[in-house]
């Protein structure tokens, strides 16, 4: 934890993750993401944000707008990496090369 932080660093990258989502921000939540799942944060406390943005966003702003987008994918990512049984080390680098810079849809441009 930095000087000056109360909330740990994981929980901080997971309230810019959904902040970013709420300012139409995707490419930084994307961002926030995989930095979250590289630092730590579990898979079901991506579930819990994810159903509280279909919950407080609504079902429909959800559907055409989060489930199509990159951020999403790399949650999809995530989950069916995982249900494979792949270690964490292996998904991070999917993450990486998938959702990183390289990515048009997450690089800053």
């Amino acid at each position: 934890m930095n000087a000056g932080h109360t909330l740990p660093y994981e929980i901080r990258l997971l309230l810019s993750l959904t902040n970013a989502v709420g300012a139409g921000r995707m490419r930084q939540a994307t961002r926030e993401l995989v930095k979250a799942y590289i630092h730590g944060v579990d898979s079901a406390a991506l579930d819990d944000v994810f159903e509280l943005l279909a919950w407080n966003q609504g079902i429909g702003y959800f559907s055409s707008e989060i489930g199509p987008s990159t951020l999403f994918a790399a949650y999809k990512t995530i989950k069916h990496m995982e249900k494979q049984g792949r270690p964490r080390a292996e998904i991070a680098g999917v993450l990486k090369e998938k959702f990183g810079e390289k990515n048009p849809d997450v690089r800053v441009q």
